[in-house]
């Protein structure tokens, strides 16, 4: 594996001026499949997209996926991005919630996505918003 992709996955910059310094930028490739552990080390799921906001050109948010055995019966969250922290050694993100809040959070399933284009997606966006704080990133446009 070049250093390159090494720093793409871990996001450690592994060479040049600022070696072992944060990497600004990660691959969405590299982020999709990610799993995502509260600081109890307790798995709470994967990344199994990630939505653009393209006026902006930022992550608005990743889509979580919870659960599920063999395609059935998981369900998916709308999180904003700023509620999740890299681990980069661990290949990981983390979320500061327990499990419990997630399993009691409006989610959806794989065939019934939020209407990302119109006002149904600020239900989601407003209920992290307001559980977790102003600090989320979750201001309505």
């Amino acid at each position: 594996m070049s250093k390159f992709d090494a720093d793409n996955l871990t996001g450690v910059n592994h060479t040049g001026a600022h070696p072992n310094s944060p990497v600004r930028f990660l691959t969405a490739s590299s982020i999709i499949g990610d799993k995502v552990f509260n600081p109890q080390d307790e798995k709470l799921g994967s990344i199994k997209d990630i939505m653009l906001d393209i006026t902006s050109g930022k992550i608005e948010y990743v889509v979580v996926e919870l659960g599920g055995f063999l395609g059935m019966g998981e369900k998916f969250f709308a999180l904003p991005f700023s509620l999740l922290k890299l681990d980069a050694k661990n290949q990981c993100f983390i979320l500061n919630q327990d499990k419990s809040v997630l399993l009691e959070a409006p989610g959806f399933d794989k065939d019934h996505w939020p209407e990302t284009n119109t006002h149904m997606f600020d239900s989601s966006s407003h209920y992290w918003g307001s559980f977790m704080g102003v600090n989320t990133g979750t201001e309505p446009y």
